[in-house]
């Protein structure tokens, strides 16, 4: 298996979850015979692709990239799977993948309360200026000025897309005392009853909502859908919230509704052009991204590096069932996790 991004997190939980799945079937050292994993730190993209040279599998996260060029190399090389670890496959090319004889699974779900956690935590932050508040006391300024938030309770929050993690974000924040409205091409019955109100289209939602959190997948039917004129009919003051997909929101128009004061904030764990820039250290060269040094200017905006899904539950998951995938596509088992074109 070549996996390609990997992060010292990920060789803690898959060597440990290989552990724990030998242990079941008796079959000895985890990387050996049946998987032998090696970690890759590059991202996946034409220029590294010749890493994966003699491996049957790829093991892939959020920001590889597999076009129909990396997929015909792969091919050519012997690759018969490439195993997501993640739910979304948008860096995907399922007709070049499938035209290259190579099957595609992914982890449908791994921890949809961690990620329906961190956008509560997003909104938490940027309504009452935590991050400012943070690093004001460090410096021993323990003045109030400038921090002044809203109370969530009372407030319509706005829901796109309500799967595993919309409903878990919103069962979090019926907490709170709020109104709920919410849109998805399919109504989810049970917040129904939870008292939800589901709308026709996202459109119905902007001019209504204090807060809008997306979650919802990329694909090009949800690209930019949060565009100037979106943000030009959302509710004055409203803050934004993405932990879904960068390319969702439309950068420039983000920037400009922030700087008009038109939104009142945005809390993104994600951003479109994250590819180059997170899970990364940049710390000791700096960024060339002018859009990202923007937004990271203004105070009320709140950027974390596509984190949601960190944590112990989610990550433990994430390896279990990348690993059963695999495991179950080499052995032509069924797979319930297939990705079909």
């Amino acid at each position: 298996v070549a996996f390609f991004s990997a992060k010292a997190y990920d060789r803690t939980f898959f060597d440990q979850a290989g552990v724990e799945l030998n242990a079941l079937t008796g079959k000895g050292s985890y990387n050996a015979p049946n998987l032998r994993i090696n970690y890759i730190e590059n991202r996946l993209f034409l220029e590294t692709v010749e890493l994966a040279r003699g491996a049957r599998v790829v093991c892939c996260f959020v920001n590889d990239q597999l076009d129909a060029a990396v997929l015909e190399r792969l091919g050519l090389y012997g690759v018969q799977l490439v195993a997501m670890r993640c739910a979304g496959y948008n860096n995907i090319d399922l007709k070049a993948a499938n035209a290259n004889r190579i099957a595609v699974v992914r982890v449908p779900a791994y921890s949809p309360q961690a990620v329906a956690e961190h956008a509560a935590f997003l909104l938490g932050c940027v309504n009452r200026r935590l991050h400012k508040a943070y690093n004001r006391i460090r410096d021993d300024n323990y003045c109030l000025d400038g921090l002044v938030g809203r109370d969530i309770h009372g407030m319509t929050i706005g829901i796109i897309g309500t799967g595993k993690i919309g409903q878990c974000f919103a069962k979090i924040m019926n907490g709170f005392g709020v109104t709920l409205l919410a849109c998805d091409i399919c109504p989810n019955s049970e917040l129904e009853q939870l008292g939800v109100k589901f709308v026709n289209s996202p459109v119905e939602l902007f001019p209504l909502c204090d807060v809008i959190s997306l979650h919802c997948p990329l694909f090009d039917s949800t690209y930019h859908m949060i565009d100037a004129i979106a943000i030009a009919s959302m509710k004055p003051g409203c803050i934004l919230i993405n932990t879904s997909r960068g390319a969702l929101i439309d950068t420039q128009a983000l920037i400009e509704g922030i700087k008009s004061h038109h939104l009142g904030g945005a809390g993104i764990d994600v951003y479109e052009n994250e590819a180059e820039i997170f899970f990364r250290d940049l710390s000791s060269t700096g960024i060339h991204d002018e859009s990202l040094q923007i937004l990271k200017s203004y105070p009320n905006v709140v950027i974390t590096s596509h984190q949601g899904f960190l944590t112990e539950t989610a990550l433990t998951t994430i390896a279990n069932v990348t690993i059963t995938n695999i495991q179950m596509m080499l052995s032509h088992q069924p797979c319930e996790n297939i990705v079909l074109a």
